[in-house]
């Protein structure tokens, strides 16, 4: 049981996500933490890995934050920038709370042109996937190359897809104590360690003065069930000038046949992956397998020859 948020350190657990993957470890890795400016007096949170310009950007899923992508970013030890989407960890929430894909993507824009204009690829889970989706057809110029992890438009068509994770997002406000959170992420996430879903909890949500605990997200949304129409973006993945990587997770039932034989339709030359026993949270059931995947996709070829 954690007793308050003074024993969390956002830097100290990064030993336990390489111990827990079975990656090597040789002391701590160069991350810190930086913002960008949005307009309007907001600003953008992320968490730049390594030195050098940046050469990758991963954008999280809603009710997630940056850290979700630690274990990825300690296998790929490559520099890259994870961003807290608008609304999202330690990015600043919007009064309309509108976090639509539109929205986020110009505001991702901003941040992209700030923290890494030179990025090789976008890889982007869930809504983070359709905000980066978004952003290839507006800016084309920043997402050189596109992963999008367990998300097509079609995500939304069917709300059997989602029902399982929009019932614990929108789950109780608030939590009498550390272990009670813990215990119903860990209802929700059967698959996963206590240990992984222990470190998740301390990155995404935080203890008030009261000693409840609170999430880290923004859970106001402007439609009543917090369901939207992604259907118009199936646009966006027609006008796709590069073909991308749709990677999902066996275990999801977010992105179906259905909407992968779609996805192929509009990009015909497109890369599909089945990661086995990941669930639509590729990236913390497998994260070593979907590092490897983002790391076949994004290195470029052609600097050998």
């Amino acid at each position: 049981m954690l007793s308050g948020m003074s024993e969390y350190d956002e830097f100290g657990l990064f030993a336990e996500n390489a111990e827990e993957a079975g990656l090597p470890w040789s002391g701590a890795p160069r991350v810190r933490r930086t913002s960008a400016g949005i307009g309007n007096g907001a600003n953008i949170g992320a968490l730049r890995w390594g030195e050098g310009e940046p050469e990758l950007v991963l954008l999280h899923g809603g009710a997630q934050n940056a850290h979700t992508w630690d274990t990825v970013a300690l296998a790929l030890n490559r520099p890259l920038v994870a961003i807290d989407l608008p609304g999202h960890g330690h990015s600043d929430w919007w009064p309309d709370h509108d976090y639509t894909p539109d929205r986020l993507a110009e505001a991702v824009a901003t941040a992209v042109d700030a923290l890494a204009p030179g990025a090789q690829a976008i890889v982007g889970m869930s809504l983070g996937g359709l905000t980066a989706l978004r952003l290839a057809a507006r800016r084309p110029d920043l997402v050189r190359r596109l992963v999008l992890v367990d998300v097509t438009p079609g995500t939304g068509d069917h709300p059997a897809k989602t029902a399982a994770i929009t019932a614990f997002v929108h789950g109780p406000a608030d939590f009498a104590s550390f272990d009670e959170i813990l215990e119903r992420t860990v209802t929700h996430n059967p698959g996963r360690s206590v240990r992984s879903l222990r470190r998740g909890i301390l990155h995404n949500a935080r203890e008030q003065d009261n000693g409840r605990w609170i999430w880290r997200y923004d859970r106001i949304r402007p439609t009543a069930d917090g369901t939207l129409d992604f259907g118009p973006l199936w646009e966006d993945v027609s006008a796709l000038a590069t073909a991308p990587m749709l990677v999902r997770g066996a275990r999801s039932p977010v992105v179906d046949d259905a909407d992968t034989a779609e996805f192929l339709r509009r990009q015909p030359d497109a890369r599909i992956e089945i990661v086995a026993d990941a669930g639509h949270s590729v990236q913390g059931d497998r994260p070593i397998e979907l590092a490897a995947l983002i790391q076949d996709f994004t290195v470029d070829r052609t600097a050998a020859l």
